[in-house]
């Protein structure tokens, strides 16, 4: 059996891949805080539901709905998951196709923070740019 937290985000990148974002949004905190690292417009600091639902909608439509994420596997204790992860997209004749490492810190049934993590950092800056 899957630890619980586990659990709780395979079913939110599952529904995310559906386009199911009332599903993801129910395994978040509603004070949720995402970060996502580099130098192009999509990078920052996002707090809470509604920022967070904003970025979802800012990298849908900036790769034109193209933008997929694929689990290769996930690692869960009571207070953190690693997601090991795959994005994919076009944008402007561009391509994305890297390797993520996410990192998420869980309280009391609900994710409270994300870090994402890209192996090709200065890929995914060209890519959003």
């Amino acid at each position: 059996m899957a630890h619980p937290n586990e659990e709780l985000l395979r079913r939110a990148y599952e529904a995310f891949g559906k386009g199911d974002i009332d599903t993801v949004l129910g395994a978040f905190d509603d004070d949720i805080v995402w970060h996502v690292p580099g130098r192009n417009p999509i990078a920052g600091d996002y707090k809470g539901k509604a920022e967070v639902t904003a970025f979802f909608g800012k990298i849908l439509e900036l790769s034109g709905g193209t933008f997929k994420l694929e689990v290769h596997d996930v690692l869960a204790n009571d207070e953190h998951v690693i997601v090991l992860s795959r994005l994919t997209g076009e944008r402007a004749g561009k391509r994305l196709d890297d390797n993520a490492v996410h990192t998420w810190h869980v309280e009391n049934g609900k994710a409270t923070e994300f870090w994402g993590v890209s192996l090709d950092p200065y890929a995914e800056d060209e890519f959003w740019s």
